[in-house]
């Protein structure tokens, strides 16, 4: 089964409008020649949304456009939230959920990841469902409880995968410049496929891409995204500056 690589960039907060539309001038083109090898998707602050809609409308339209989170209400007295109506507004066609960023500091539960990703996948929006373990509960031996709650708590009542993407992201390696090995990763993208197996079937298993990420960058990308189960990259720190983000890819797709 050969799945297609999926590489996004993770803006967080960082690059306002003018920012945004800089790197985007000067990526999109150059990137022209790379997404029939991979889908990628770049995900901004959800100020710099519109700019990078219109600009990757007129130059690029085959780049993804993602939001960093979204709301699991419609509408309503939500102070600071934005809808997945707002998003499909601006022709956002991705969302990160469950980050861990989202998780530690702003406290979202499985509960309310698993209701975001219901309201994601029924407008048509691709999830991005973040998972991840720290470095406290790796070394304590709890890694395959962490992650199998948080996926299968996480997808909990949803019975169509087929239009949602994984992303592991070990936390003790987000904006660490600590990378786990590439077998480390293999391991672990191995076993969320298997909870997924054990939830809906080989098929579903065979056909689901999980991206990794974690200090991901051009000089690892290529043996990362070249083991049999991780299937693109989260990136971060690396996908800030067009030349660095360009690299990784061209090397993953190398």
């Amino acid at each position: 089964m050969s799945r297609k690589l999926i590489i996004a960039a993770n803006w967080k907060m960082n690059k306002g409008p003018a920012e945004t539309e800089k790197f985007l001038e000067e990526f999109l083109g150059s990137a022209a020649d790379l997404t029939d090898k991979a889908d990628l998707i770049i995900a901004p602050n959800s100020l710099s949304i519109p700019t990078a809609s219109e600009l990757i409308n007129d130059i690029n339209p085959s780049i993804g456009l993602a939001a960093q989170t979204v709301s699991e209400n419609d509408n309503g007295a939500f102070t600071g939230e934005t809808s997945t109506e707002m998003l499909k507004e601006l022709f956002v066609n991705y969302v990160i959920i469950g980050h861990s960023e989202r998780r530690s500091i702003f406290g979202e539960t499985n509960e309310q990841i698993n209701a975001k990703l219901k309201k994601a996948l029924s407008a048509e929006i691709t999830p991005l469902f973040c998972i991840g373990e720290t470095l406290a509960q790796r070394e304590s031996g709890q890694l395959e409880t962490i992650l199998g709650s948080q996926i299968k708590e996480g997808l909990e009542g949803i019975e169509d995968i087929s239009n949602l993407v994984i992303a592991y992201e070990p936390v003790w390696a987000i904006g660490t410049g600590v990378t786990a090995s590439a077998q480390q990763a293999q391991d672990t993208h191995k076993y969320c496929r298997s909870v997924i197996e054990e939830l809906y079937g080989s098929q579903a298993a065979a056909n689901i891409r999980i991206q990794y990420g974690g200090s991901v960058k051009g000089a690892n990308s290529a043996e990362l995204l070249g083991q049999p189960d991780i299937d693109g990259a989260l990136v971060g720190g690396a996908a800030l500056e067009p030349d660095s983000f360009l690299e990784l890819i061209r090397n993953a797709v190398a």
